[in-house]
């Protein structure tokens, strides 16, 4: 059987199908001055959600110069994210199945055609309620890991 993407010489197909797992965007804004406003971005949303985590460490670390180690509870990471001016998140969404781009590619092969494009990507804005909820699914999730 033949291998769609590279039979069809459609290699932006292999990449586009990656891209729409979930590239994650973090818009992140500390103060209310705008001069302050970064982005960072990432694979997945999870990667995305622990640079959130690494991002309130880092703030720990520069309160508490002198402490060996930082420690902290999910709520305080929570109010941390409260506090911050803006934080959100842009999710690259699917709007094809990377199996419905695959059975594409070799339609469009049997077909001959050389109009295909995958490449529309659209981004779903989320709030921090969001981010909140998914950090709180990783911790978990890591924690029931550790505890195997």
């Amino acid at each position: 059987m033949l291998d769609p993407i590279s039979s069809t010489g459609n290699g932006h197909l292999q990449h586009a199908c990656k891209l729409s797992v979930s590239h994650t965007i973090l818009l992140v804004q500390p103060t209310k001055r705008p001069e302050g406003r970064t982005y960072a971005d990432y694979e997945s949303v999870n990667e995305c959600m622990e640079g959130v985590c690494k991002m309130y460490e880092e703030h720990l670390k520069r309160m508490n110069p002198n402490s060996p180690s930082i420690t902290y509870d999910i709520s305080q990471l929570f109010d941390f994210i409260d506090d911050l001016a803006d934080l959100s998140c842009l999710v690259l969404l699917k709007s094809v199945s990377c199996q419905m781009l695959l059975q594409l590619a070799v339609f469009h092969q049997m077909a001959h055609s050389t109009s295909y494009r995958a490449d529309t990507q659209t981004y779903q804005p989320y709030n921090k309620d969001w981010i909140k909820e998914k950090i709180y699914v990783l911790l978990r999730r890591q924690a029931q890991q550790a505890s195997k």
